[in-house]
């Protein structure tokens, strides 16, 4: 294709309508899936300028429209990392197991070894501790402070006791005012 001759408005859609069904993970009806005993734990940094984290939010919002939020909850959970951008940069806590074992390796840190016991002995998770090392991605180097993600609709809140950098120190409530972004 000669670049001179795109046109944004005509190729994008061609280019989308070409590529949408292996592309676009849109289907909120996941039946199947659950069926066989699926689960699914889906993320997104609030900070995240490559992707809206609100299409996320959408999605996982679709899915309970469609099956309810009953059986949503006994297969999908969302969560919602504050100060993360794309799938693990900084500034926020971006280290929860999604890209390598986390430190300490349990299911209270690592998002893949939650997911691994929810599947295998039922037990869902409803927060995930996030960390942000001094150094990235380096426990080494140190600890700058932790964080719980709490499965969505919830959120994390200070207890107005101890560090804000200590996830010990928040508990996962619902939000105020949960806006509709749909």
């Amino acid at each position: 294709m000669d670049v001179n001759r795109f046109d944004p408005d005509r190729d994008a859609k061609a280019a989308d309508e070409k590529t949408a069904a292996a592309l676009n993970a849109t289907e909120a009806n996941l039946k199947a899936f659950q069926s066989r005993g699926g689960k699914l734990i889906l993320y997104h940094g609030w900070s995240d300028a490559a992707i809206a984290p609100e299409n996320t939010i959408n999605y996982y919002q679709s899915v309970v429209g469609a099956m309810g939020q009953k059986q949503a909850d006994g297969f999908v959970r969302l969560f919602m990392a504050p100060g993360m951008q794309h799938c693990f940069l900084d500034p926020g806590p971006n280290s929860f197991g999604q890209l390598a074992p986390a430190t300490p390796a349990d299911t209270q840190h690592d998002i893949s070894l939650a997911l691994e016991q929810w599947v295998e002995k039922g037990i869902a998770p409803d927060s995930i501790i996030a960390t942000k090392y001094k150094s990235d991605f380096n426990p080494a180097g140190g600890v700058a402070r932790t964080r719980p993600l709490c499965a969505y609709p919830k959120v994390a809140r200070w207890n107005g006791k101890g560090s804000v950098d200590e996830a010990a120190n928040f508990t996962c409530a619902a939000e105020a005012a949960a806006p509709n972004l749909r």
